[in-house]
């Protein structure tokens, strides 16, 4: 699922999620290109541009470990089309390794990212957080029509509490918090590369709280990998639990929260992130 090139004449049979993420080695460095499927507002979908910068560090040879934090700066808009990443290693212990890639259209810098990977070893573990209750994923209806933007349509949100309803303005502000149900349109293995761009698929809180959509962006997203690659293989799940809330939205920025929770009640991923709105 991580090809350094892709397979022209199998690209048919590769799932929406991973044809939009690919990468080629080119003139040493790495390319990828936008997916109409996946874009939003202005630009293409934060989540799967921050899992196609991962993916470019995943194919690296001198790679080792399973990604542990990644944090991903959005500095400029991506457009449609082709973009250069450079990828580099910027510092290695025997546990551990630090890798920034940086994404530029047009020799402009538009993301760079921070990935922290490590080989994780047995240790004791304790899990103090406790899995939201909630109605299984097949009990649950999915949100129906496109909701916001294209990328929208590449995912099933099944809400527990928080639905949305950005058509109705409202005069005191609501609860952002929302739970829902989390998937791929077409399901698939829930692997790093997707629980970092779910990270970004909750809707942004200012939505939830305002019941309207207004202009936003993210700024920075921060996501915590709380599982290795046999962690994730075990769970063999197609679906996860994602809770999402806000602390506070003040002259133009506001803060996201959420996590990401496999249906065993195993937590896989926290993510914050900070957000700008125009309100």
């Amino acid at each position: 699922m991580l090809e350094k090139t892709s397979d022209a004449t199998a690209d048919h049979a590769i799932h929406p999620f991973d044809r939009a993420t690919q990468v080629t080695a080119a003139d040493g460095r790495w390319r990828g290109a936008t997916s109409d499927g996946y874009f939003a507002f202005v630009g293409p979908f934060g989540g799967v541009t921050a899992a196609t910068m991962l993916r470019a560090v995943m194919v690296q040879p001198d790679r080792i470990g399973d990604p542990l934090s990644v944090t991903v700066n959005f500095c400029a808009p991506v457009t449609g089309g082709d973009f250069d990443l450079d990828v580099r290693l910027i510092k290695a212990t025997r546990s551990t390794q630090h890798w920034m890639v940086e994404l530029t259209q047009n020799g402009d810098i538009a993301v760079f990212m921070i990935a922290m990977f490590a080989a994780r070893r047995p240790s004791w573990s304790h899990q103090s957080a406790t899995m939201p209750e909630a109605p299984p994923f097949d009990q649950v209806e999915p949100l129906r029509g496109r909701i916001v933007a294209p990328w929208t349509e590449q995912y099933q949100f099944r809400f527990v509490d928080g639905h949305p309803r950005f058509d109705s303005p409202r005069d005191a502000p609501a609860s952002p918090f929302s739970k829902m149900w989390l998937s791929d349109a077409t399901p698939r293995p829930i692997d790093f590369l997707s629980l970092l761009s779910m990270s970004d698929s909750f809707f942004a809180r200012i939505f939830h709280a305002l019941g309207t959509i207004v202009p936003i962006g993210t700024v920075t997203m921060t996501t915590t990998f709380h599982a290795d690659a046999a962690d994730l293989a075990a769970e063999n799940t197609t679906a996860v639990l994602g809770v999402a809330d806000a602390n506070i939205s003040h002259k133009s920025f506001g803060d996201q929260i959420g996590e990401l929770w496999a249906p065993s009640g195993r937590l896989l991923a926290t993510t914050s992130q900070v957000v700008y709105f125009k309100a």
